[in-house]
């Protein structure tokens, strides 16, 4: 194979294998299903340590499936349910202490990530070398794209782990031809025995998979009507007759008796799932039901499995969407529009702290969902949310959107299952108990510039400081040890700082979309193949363009930055969906391009390539971590974050624009 076409291969290899276990290990170990970035900034160290390894005289690529294998074996030995003790940030689902303690397990993990992702790096690095800086920047964000481009595809499909491995398991096959054959054995023996413990998992009785969770279903023997829905791990729904939710839960149906003025005509359901709030409603009278679920296997599974079978129904018409994302996009209103449980137990992706449903319980949000109320229309949310504060978090939520308190029953007993509801019309509701507060503090309603509605305080939780700290240690001994004296990188701390700010500004583009056009995966996927696609233009840009005054690039870039700041968000949100969808891609992608043209045009005059790109991932992930701020300032002020760090990148980088300024034009390419 030559040089090219290995270059791209290994790129995909390194992003592919990246995607795969951000998603494969959360869905085995709940620790990483609520720590944002965690396996993506063990990434980030082990691609910046390969990188700075490339030109070591000891291969390590042809080890990484055995490294690979290693990690895999353990995380199926140890799978973990989470210590949920505490209640400054919750934790919905049943969990119970098992496997090792969280202080074995994610070092463990972390460590075992950024050697997988070193090693792989590190074959990357040694080809990258070989190239032009630019020509070789582009061919790995050719690589990337593909990457990302396959691993969505298959999510798409539905497609179990034993698949992931075997696409892994074939590429590194493909880029091992040169390896003697004692060594080739070993990686066939390693990848096998991959491949054969994720199919082991991928086979087992009643799981499948969908974009978000590892879902496994369980018929009770006592009850051949009740089938358990666990998602990675966690009880999370189950599957019975409404005459049975009735007895257990009867919250569940006393929305409908909140509502004055007989059955409700029109209803949207957001947390349908597998669809016992949709048989509900079809039982009080419901004429039509838009039942919205963001999960398409939860809402298989009830289609296949309901007793009932609401999703039969013609009445019915079902929506997998985000729901806070259907409701910006429809213009039909509701006499009664209910939250049903819409708990997500996992993060949008591998890069925010964002959840499925964070954009969902915001003040705007509810703002939102009133305006969808049809007159006399009433608005209920109910869960079981484990804490007194919640409650009055999200009745203040309410009462901003509404102008007066909600309605509120609850049944303290079992675990903070409450149920508020809410109306423009006062006399829609049959209300025997308006919510009082009742802690003496009640924290103030999420927004959508802060949508952490489960951390009480705007302060990082002391479980998160503990674990970044011991990152940050962990990070500077590895590069020390592995790669070398530090002082290497003096000379590209420009390239460091632009990558610690490209990280955060990559962020701010994820939950951007996510608030504009839904949490789903797939809005997800796209968010970072435009991301990708952009690089790659400035990297074409930057090749045959030369920037007289690169300095002018930071201006541009800067200014970028200050539009994006004092946009308002609620601006974007009233547009339609193609206005709005352009407005965003200009705004986000902007200082995405921008900043990837000031990075080409310093990049592509690097003498060290690979201690250049070492350096600018590393910096990506100390990005990472200052990601986790936003669980104090918020999202928005992310942007200043961006803005300063640039400015850093540019003020160490002063020599290097004035020696660029001075440079004659260099050829394309010196060897073609």
């Amino acid at each position: 194979m030559s040089d090219r076409p290995r270059l791209v291969l290994l790129s995909f290899l390194m992003l592919f294998v990246e995607l795969a276990l951000i998603r494969w290990t959360g869905s085995n170990v709940v620790y990483l299903s609520y720590f944002a970035n965690f396996v993506l900034l063990g990434a980030f160290l082990g691609i910046g340590i390969g990188f700075l390894r490339a030109g070591a005289r000891r291969r390590l690529f042809a080890w990484a499936p055995l490294v690979l294998l290693g990690l895999v074996a353990f995380v199926r030995l140890y799978p973990v349910e989470i210590d949920r003790s505490g209640s400054d940030l919750i934790y919905f689902g049943h969990f119970s202490a098992s496997g090792l303690p969280i202080w074995v397990t994610l070092p463990v993990i972390f460590a075992a990530s950024a050697a997988v992702m070193a090693m792989v790096a590190e074959g990357v690095g040694r080809v990258f070398a070989r190239f032009e800086p630019l020509e070789a920047y582009r061919l790995d964000i050719a690589g990337s794209i593909l990457g990302i481009v396959a691993f969505s595809i298959l999510s798409f499909f539905h497609a179990p782990p034993v698949v992931w491995g075997a696409v892994v398991a074939v590429t590194f096959v493909a880029l091992s031809g040169h390896f003697p054959p004692v060594l080739r054995a070993m990686q066939a023996i390693a990848l096998a025995g991959m491949v054969g413990l994720l199919l082991l998992e991928s086979i087992a009785p009643d799981a499948s998979w969908s974009p978000y969770y590892k879902v496994t279903t369980e018929t009770l023997s006592t009850d051949p009507y009740h089938v358990r829905v666990d998602v990675n791990g966690i009880p999370h729904q189950a599957v019975q007759p409404i005459e049975v939710r009735r007895q257990i839960e009867p919250i569940y149906f006393v929305p409908y008796e909140r509502r004055v003025g007989g059955p409700p005509r029109d209803v949207l359901i957001v947390g349908a799932g597998n669809g016992t709030d949709v048989a509900i409603a079809l039982a009080h009278g419901a004429e039509h039901v838009d039942a919205v679920e963001i999960d398409p296997r939860l809402q298989e599974i009830g289609a296949e499995l309901h007793p009932d079978r609401p999703y039969q129904d013609p009445r019915v018409d079902v929506h997998i969407d985000d729901g806070r994302a259907f409701l910006e996009d429809s213009d039909r209103r509701y006499d009664l529009i209910l939250f049903a449980l819409p708990d997500s137990l996992t993060l949008v992706s591998g890069q925010s702290a964002l959840r499925l449903e964070s954009y969902l319980f915001t003040v705007e949000a509810m703002r939102e969902a009133r305006e969808h109320l049809a007159p006399g229309g009433v608005f209920g949310m109910y869960n079981y949310y484990r804490e007194l504060w919640l409650v009055d978090r999200l009745a203040l939520t309410l009462q901003e959107a509404y102008g007066r308190p909600p309605c509120l029953d609850s049944v303290e007993q079992y675990a903070g299952l409450a149920l508020l509801t809410a109306s423009d019309d006062p006399g829609a509701l049959a209300c025997p108990t308006l919510w009082q507060p009742r802690e003496a503090v009640v924290p103030p309603p999420a927004t959508d510039d802060y949508p952490f509605l489960y951390l009480r305080d705007r302060r990082l939780p002391d479980l998160y400081l503990g674990t970044i700290a011991l990152i940050l240690l962990a990070s500077v001994l590895l590069v020390r040890v592995t790669s070398g004296p530090l002082r290497r990188m003096g000379s590209y701390l420009d390239l460091f700082f632009m990558g610690t700010a490209f990280l955060l500004l990559e962020t701010m583009n994820v939950v951007q979309f996510a608030l504009l056009f839904g949490t789903t995966w797939f809005v997800n996927a796209l968010v970072f193949t435009g991301v990708l696609l952009s690089v790659y233009l400035a990297v074409e840009v930057a090749r045959r363009v030369r920037f007289r005054r690169p300095a002018r690039l930071y201006v541009a870039l800067a200014a970028a930055l200050a539009v994006a700041f004092v946009v308002p968000q609620g601006t974007l949100l009233a547009l339609p969906f193609w206005p709005r969808f352009a407005a965003a891609v200009i705004l986000a992608f902007a200082p995405i391009f921008l900043a990837n043209l000031v990075f080409a045009q310093r990049f592509k005059h690097v003498g060290a390539a690979t201690v250049a790109f070492g350096a600018n991932l590393l910096g990506a992930m100390i990005g990472g971590v200052l990601e986790y701020s936003a669980l104090i300032v918020g999202y928005r002020a992310l942007l200043v974050g961006v803005a300063v760090l640039y400015g850093l990148a540019f003020l160490f980088g002063r020599d290097h624009l004035r020696a660029t300024t001075a440079a004659p034009a260099v050829p394309e390419f010196a060897h073609r």
